[in-house]
């Protein structure tokens, strides 16, 4: 779901870094995947459609929908799974069903608390990163199934809203088996924030990248540093219109892979009141 970072511990970039140091010699190996897969092409407009499937505007080629969503087909499509929170509308199953893969708090199941209708997957150990996976497989399969070219794997960075329960380790760990299931099912697959993890999940095999707010953040050169493409989906609440249309024409006239789209925070269709979609002009 669209972030805020309002609930992110202040101290949680330079935590990353102690906890990626000390466990530097556990890198995973590079994702040898069995599929074909390829990235968007770089430059190419595209749209953010979590809150619903529609028709784009003109010049779009690049979607990125929910997986219960149907591709655009205009091009290339982009899965959307939370492979690190719960979903909304199936967080209470999901917690009576697999009570031991949320993370349990003395006050019960911890949720987001930026998105408290969202509960934190725990990652923490290697029994349960394998039964996360035996669930969230099939979810990213299912995308290849459906038509997807690539898949973005959401709340990555969720060990941060932790409250020490979870690591970056055991995220990462989890983050690079979801690549290789992708991988195998012939989907490039996309990192999902976490900018202070781009390198080692680059270097584990992820192809590109789908960031939020990162021109709001100052975060885009920690995602294209590392990877060819960029989908960056700013919000009209934090970077706001006169923001975007500034890093715009900023960028004008400048080559690379970095594609911004201005949206409103809760991802409503055109036939919503709120509704907001621009991209930069080409």
């Amino acid at each position: 779901m669209p972030v805020s970072r309002a609930g992110v511990p202040a101290l949680a970039a330079g935590v990353v870094a102690v906890l990626l140091a000390g466990c530097a010699g556990a890198v995973p190996a590079p994702i040898r995947g069995q599929g074909a897969w390829a990235l968007p092409p770089a430059g190419a407009r595209f749209d953010y459609q979590l809150g619903g499937g529609y028709t784009p505007a003109e010049g779009v080629t690049v979607v990125a929908r929910d997986r219960t969503e149907r591709p655009a087909g205009l091009g290339y499509d982009v899965c959307y799974v939370n492979g690190f929170q719960t979903q909304p509308a199936d967080s209470a199953a999901f917690a009576a069903a697999h009570p031991d893969l949320v993370v349990q708090t003395a006050d019960g199941p911890l949720a987001d608390p930026d998105w408290p209708d969202e509960l934190l997957l725990d990652t923490s150990t290697p029994v349960k990163r394998a039964a996360l996976l035996d669930l969230v497989g099939p979810w990213i399969r299912g995308c290849a199934a459906s038509g997807f070219d690539a898949v973005e794997v959401d709340n990555l960075d969720s060990w941060t809203r932790s409250q020490g329960h979870l690591t970056a380790q055991g995220a990462t760990t989890l983050a690079v088996e979801y690549a290789r299931v992708a991988h195998q099912a012939g989907l490039a697959v996309a990192q999902k924030n976490a900018p202070e993890l781009s390198a080692r999940l680059r270097a584990a095999g992820y192809d590109l990248a789908v960031a939020e707010s990162c021109e709001a953040f100052d975060e885009c050169s920690a995602y294209t540093d590392h990877y060819p493409v960029v989908l960056d989906v700013e919000y009209t609440d934090e970077l706001g219109a006169d923001g975007f249309a500034r890093v715009c024409a900023e960028a004008r006239g400048r080559s690379g892979g970095l594609q911004r789209v201005l949206r409103d925070h809760d991802l409503l269709t055109p036939d919503d009141a709120g509704y907001a979609y621009r991209a930069c002009p080409a």
